[in-house]
């Protein structure tokens, strides 16, 4: 299984992943970085709708400066 990490910072997150997951072989795993609180569920809707993948865990972190980060795991189906 391969681990794949994409920052998303920028203002079209859910298109960027799709994209990614897209690229990916069933089981690998993506993680998610993003700094829109908004992002919770908007990856929450998204994957209930997602043919290619399951979300796995979401959780919050801290970045260097202190800010939330927003992390969501996310695996490709088979």
């Amino acid at each position: 299984m391969a681990a794949r990490q994409l920052d998303v910072k920028c203002p079209v997150p859910i298109v960027r992943v799709k994209k990614e997951i897209d690229s990916m072989q069933a089981g690998d795993v993506l993680e998610v970085l993003a700094t829109d609180p908004g992002s919770v569920t908007d990856f929450q809707g998204w994957a209930k709708t997602s043919k290619l993948a399951v979300l796995k865990e979401q959780r919050t972190e801290k970045d260097s400066t202190g800010k939330d980060v927003y992390v969501h795991v996310l695996e490709r189906k088979g």
